[in-house]
C-alpha cells in the first residue's frame, strides 16, 4: 500500500464523516464543494474538510483510491458514498439523513 493511501485511510478512520473538497468547509473553492457542505452544515452532521488544493498526493490518490474521477468525495465510516450530485440526490430523497442516522451520527434534522 502506498504511503498516501495509508494517509487516506489514517484519515478516515479518525473521523466518521470526511469530504475530500477543494478548499475548505469555511472557504470552499469550487461550486461543486460548496453545495456538499452547505447539505452537511444543513443536516448538522460534524465532518473533517480535507483540502485537495493544499496537497497534490492528496488530490490525485484519493481519486485513485475509489476510482472516482472528480472531487468532493464524501466518506461517512470510512465508506465512500458519492460526490456532489449523488450526496444532493440522497439529501434531496432522504436517504443522505437516514443513512447518517442508521449508523448513528448526529444530526439536527430529522430523517
Amino acid at each position: 500500500m502506498s504511503d498516501v493511501n495509508e494517509r487516506i485511510e489514517a484519515e478516515l478512520k479518525a473521523n466518521p464523516v470526511v469530504l475530500y473538497m477543494k478548499g475548505t468547509p469555511v472557504f470552499p473553492q469550487c461550486g461543486f464543494s460548496a453545495r456538499v457542505v452547505q447539505i452537511l452544515s444543513h443536516v448538522g452532521v460534524p465532518f473533517k474538510g480535507v483540502n485537495v488544493l493544499e496537497d497534490m498526493e492528496i488530490r490525485e490518490g484519493i481519486k485513485a483510491y475509489t476510482n472516482w474521477p472528480t472531487i468532493p468525495q464524501l466518506y461517512v465510516q470510512g465508506e465512500f458514498v458519492g460526490g456532489c450530485d449523488i450526496v444532493m440526490e440522497m439529501f434531496q430523497s432522504g436517504e443522505l439523513q437516514a443513512m447518517l442516522k442508521e449508523k448513528g451520527l448526529p444530526t439536527t434534522e430529522q430523517a
